[in-house]
Formats: C-alpha cells, structure tokens, sequence
C-alpha cells in the first residue's frame, strides 16, 4: 500500500499525510510541483518529528512519478466523482491511494489513468472532506481490509504527549 499526494498545495496536510504514513509504515509520494517551498514551517509543524520515520518520495512530475512506479498495483484516486463508496471498494495490498490537490483534485489526464476510483459518501449539500481526513478514512479501511496495519506495540512501551500532565 502506497499513499501519493498530486501537488499538494497545503503544507500541513502534507506534513499530517506524511506524518500518518510515517505511523502506519505506508510509503508516501509526493507529486510536485507542490503549492509551497518544501522547508515551509506549516509543513515542519504538521510532520513534526515524524518527518525522518516517513519513507517519503519527491516526483518532480506526474510523468517522473508514473516512470518510477515500482508497484504493480492499481492507482486509487479518491474523488468526488465517483460513485464506488471506499467502504464497497476491494483494496489490494499493492494498491496506491491517490489524492488530489486541495484547491482543483487532479486534471482530465490524470483521473483518467486512474485504474479505480473511490468516494466517500456524504449528506447533501457537503461537498468534500479535508484532504488529510479524506485520505486517513481510506486508507485506514484499505488497511483493515488488507491487514497491513503494523504490529502493535505494548502500551507500556509507548510514549505519549499526555503522560505526565497531571490532567485528567
């Protein structure tokens, strides 16, 4: 499983999706050009530490991206227009989830070559979910169906923001 940002224009979504992937051991690719300078602080901020734990790709286009393909697997484009809900979707292992940039999704060519797409289903008037959020549901439902979540780790060998706060 595989997670691919096409040109990303928010820093912080793209910190928070290459953050999730760094927690899930899912390799994320990024599609430039990108709506912002790569050392952007909003990026730093939203990926934290977690920068260095990603296995993160830079493409420096669509087409650089398609020639570096290694998976074999389908391109998922997760979309509004599509009418295949992600929860009816069969996810493969070998899947790359796809999504789009957040002020225009992706251009003709590039939903077109997508080998599947996915929505997620909500009520009327909504149109769209924020990309980060968008692609944590699908990929988390890709994961469950796959079972390619990682191993958990015992509780007590973890480390959390809220130990030691005193609050409740």
């Amino acid at each position: 499983m595989r997670l691919a940002l096409y040109e990303p224009d928010i820093p912080q979504n793209a910190g928070t999706l290459i953050r999730l992937g760094a927690c899930l051991a899912v390799p994320v690719d990024i599609i430039e050009p990108c709506g912002f300078p790569w050392d952007d602080r909003g990026f730093k901020r939203a990926g934290m530490d977690y920068v260095p734990l990603a296995e993160a790709v830079r493409h420096d286009s669509w087409e650089v991206f398609l020639s570096c393909r290694s998976s074999t697997g389908r391109l998922v484009l997760l979309t509004t227009k599509s009418s295949v809900p992600y929860t009816a979707f069969a996810f493969r292992p070998d899947d790359t989830l796809l999504v789009g940039r957040e002020s225009a999704g992706v251009p003709p060519e590039v939903h077109e070559r997508a080998e599947a797409r996915v929505t997620i289903p909500m009520r009327p008037p909504a149109r769209s979910l924020n990309v980060a959020i968008a692609a944590a549901m699908v990929l988390g439902e890709a994961l469950r169906q796959t079972a390619g979540f990682p191993a958990a780790v015992p509780a007590d060998t973890r480390t959390s923001a809220f130990e030691g706060g005193g609050g409740r």
